[in-house]
């Protein structure tokens, strides 16, 4: 079994930043790929970027490349989402997961299992 734990969401004015972080326990992670996935209220989900748990490989969707970084830290099962020159069309739930396949793939089909997400605000 896989827990994944979204922290840092909250309010954020235009232009600030936040730092998301995925907190994740149970099954090796070694081989995963982890991806960050947003839902405003009554949108479909959407993909913003995905990682390589063992590093070297991460891409970004075209609307938050050059905005958004996804790292890891490793000794930490931790991964992140720094978001910055924050908009308030980014405003949403902001949700980790973890790839079915190993593959940097931007379909939520393709990831099991999920964080809770974390509210992120962003005003005008």
């Amino acid at each position: 079994q896989v827990q994944l734990v979204e922290s840092g969401g909250g309010l954020v004015q235009a232009g600030g930043s936040l730092r998301l972080s995925c907190v994740a326990s149970g099954r090796t992670f070694s081989d995963s790929v982890m991806g960050w996935f947003r839902q405003a209220p009554g949108k479909e989900r959407e993909y913003v970027a995905s990682t390589r748990w063992s590093g070297g490989s991460t891409i970004y969707a075209d609307s938050m490349k050059g905005r958004f970084t996804a790292s890891r830290d490793i000794t930490k099962n931790t991964v992140y989402l720094q978001m910055n020159n924050l908009k308030p069309e980014d405003t949403a739930v902001y949700y980790c997961a973890r790839s079915k396949y190993g593959s940097l793939s931007r379909r939520t089909y393709e990831y099991d299992y999920w964080g809770q997400g974390t509210q992120v605000t962003v005003s005008s």
